[in-house]
């Protein structure tokens, strides 16, 4: 590791801190939609440059740490106090593929105008909030404290109520509603969890906890663990934590539900990656993450198969695959940890492309069932931006979707346990639904002519109608329905080609999954890279 120089502290902090002024500019700016979007872009851009920066430095020099204020007595070996930020390869890769996502959908929600409601909803509102979500997110990846963790899942929780809100219709305020009690209840867990961290070690830096959990009795470790696991189980959507997602995440706005779906869960499998390998490594609960990670991969899939409205479907599938990343996580060796990291880097980018192809589905045809579409492939530029990431989910070759379910699938039949032989045949079955309800839409949406659907004439019927039903898009003016705006299309094709780009350079991001595992799993890198050498002893 090398010297760290002063710039190195300014770096970490600016995809926190950067949003989070531009959330300021912002808000004082509200009358300004011009200024609005140019800082909503341009502060992600800044986060999204951060990010690519070190992520090539701790690729080539390793991790590094900022302790802000500049509290602790670290020669004397005192505890570090006050925020620790940590930027290692993994939370380096998280930070680019999430600002990478949030950069592509604020030009797509820009170009959409947040406009599928009522000309009353508070668009100036939409941005501010959405920059104080990015600085959520970013914060929780380089997090090197529980509270500091904690304190960004909060941020996280408000801006979500606001975006998933957006609007005030019953059906979004319902949403919301559910949406905040099920969060309030995760962050209770874990605030007790992060009481019961500190009663145990007398610390919540997780350097720290990680060497003083080290003397602590397995029962208290283990006691300890689940209470973390629950509270991050819900945020990543584990079964049986995950019933919330499929009715909070469909109701929102296009490219709310789409940087939902793709980054929100994955924070809560990122923390579980933390826990699981750095606070309490051993093993203790990976028989029980093993039957959730099973559980949630056939209970998401199941639920998706029996869904009409895409956005639903979509939300069951996103539950589902969360299985393929507590999968990896609960095998512990490096070949699952590093396949698990590129899965959860795959999923972000595809989950959140399909959203977005649903919120052109919706421009162009008026509603997301699909007992109503029919005859989307007259379009075929969406035809081709639905069915490349479509594929990519369900695992067919040569996309990133098969290559991180082989090698996790590789990874498992390596282990040997018959738990890991029983999730390796789950998680086949699952690509092969995954594939079965992907090939649905195409069938009934594209193919199927629109006046073979059940309700093929009402989406093209009056605003009322589309009202009623509660599945289909209002839209300000008749004229938008089969106008899809270069502003959503261009960040969609981005999308998809960030995806592809996944499985082209498949080799080299795999040698950096394997770094980025191999420092989550070696325990020493981290602690020394917080505490200093001989931090861990």
């Amino acid at each position: 590791m090398i010297p760290q120089p002063s710039w190195i502290t300014v770096l970490i902090a600016l995809p926190t801190l950067v949003p989070l002024l531009g959330a300021a500019l912002t808000l004082l700016r509200g009358r300004s939609p011009t200024f609005q979007r140019a800082v909503s872009v341009g502060a992600i851009g800044v986060a999204l440059i951060a990010s690519s920066m070190m992520l090539y430095l701790t690729s080539v020099h390793g991790p590094f740490a900022v302790h802000v204020g500049g509290w602790g007595d670290r020669d004397g070996g005192g505890s570090p106090l006050g925020i620790t930020l940590v930027v290692d390869p993994l939370a380096a890769l998280m930070l680019v593929v999430s600002t990478t996502v949030l950069l592509c959908v604020v030009v797509y929600a820009i170009g959409q105008g947040i406009r599928d409601g009522t000309t009353e909803q508070p668009v100036s509102i939409f941005l501010p909030t959405y920059l104080i979500l990015t600085a959520g997110v970013c914060n929780a990846f380089l997090a090197g404290d529980l509270f500091n963790l904690y304190v960004s899942f909060e941020v996280l929780l408000a801006a979500s109520f606001v975006l998933l809100t957006l609007g005030a219709s019953a059906e979004r305020v319902r949403a919301g509603a559910s949406y905040v009690m099920v969060s309030m209840v995760s962050s209770l867990i874990f605030l007790a969890g992060i009481a019961f961290a500190y009663a145990t070690t007398g610390t919540l830096n997780l350097a720290e906890m990680a060497v003083r959990l080290d003397a602590v009795p397995d029962g208290t470790r283990n006691a300890l663990y689940a209470v973390l696991l629950v509270a991050f189980g819900i945020k990543a959507a584990v079964f049986p934590l995950s019933t919330w997602l499929p009715d909070s995440y469909p109701t929102a706005p296009a490219p709310v539900t789409a940087v939902f779906a793709g980054l929100l869960t994955k924070v809560g499998v990122y923390a579980i990656i933390r826990a699981h390998s750095l606070l309490f490594p051993g093993g203790a609960m990976d028989t029980v993450l093993m039957v959730a990670g099973l559980l949630t991969m056939f209970v998401g899939i199941f639920g998706a198969i029996a869904q009409s409205d895409v956005k639903r479907l979509l939300s069951f599938t996103l539950v589902s695959h969360i299985g393929y990343m507590i999968f990896g996580i609960a095998v512990g060796s490096l070949e699952s940890t590093s396949a698990a990291i590129y899965y959860v880097a795959h999923h972000i980018l595809v989950q959140t492309t399909l959203f977005l192809v649903v919120g052109l589905i919706e421009r162009q045809a008026g509603s997301s069932s699909l007992r109503r579409l029919g005859g989307l492939i007259a379009s075929p530029l969406l035809a081709v931006l639905f069915l490349i990431p479509a594929l990519n989910l369900g695992g067919i070759p040569p996309f990133s979707g098969f290559i991180g379910k082989v090698a996790l699938l590789q990874a498992g039949t390596a282990d040997g346990s018959v738990l890991s032989w029983i999730l390796v045949g789950g998680g086949v079955v699952t690509s092969l639904l995954t594939l079965y309800v992907m090939a649905r839409i195409w069938t009934k949406g594209f193919w199927r002519p629109r006046a073979d659907a059940p309700e093929g004439d009402m989406a093209a019927s009056t605003p009322s109608a589309l009202v009623e039903e509660g599945t289909d898009v209002l839209l300000d003016d008749r004229e938008d329905v089969g106008r899809m705006p270069v502003t959503m299309v261009l960040p969609t094709a981005a999308m998809v080609a960030v995806g592809l780009a996944l499985t082209v350079w498949a080799g080299p991001i795999f040698e950096f999954t394997d770094s980025g595992a191999h420092g989550v799993l070696d325990r020493a890198v981290y602690i020394s890279t917080v505490l200093g050498p001989g931090g861990g002893r």
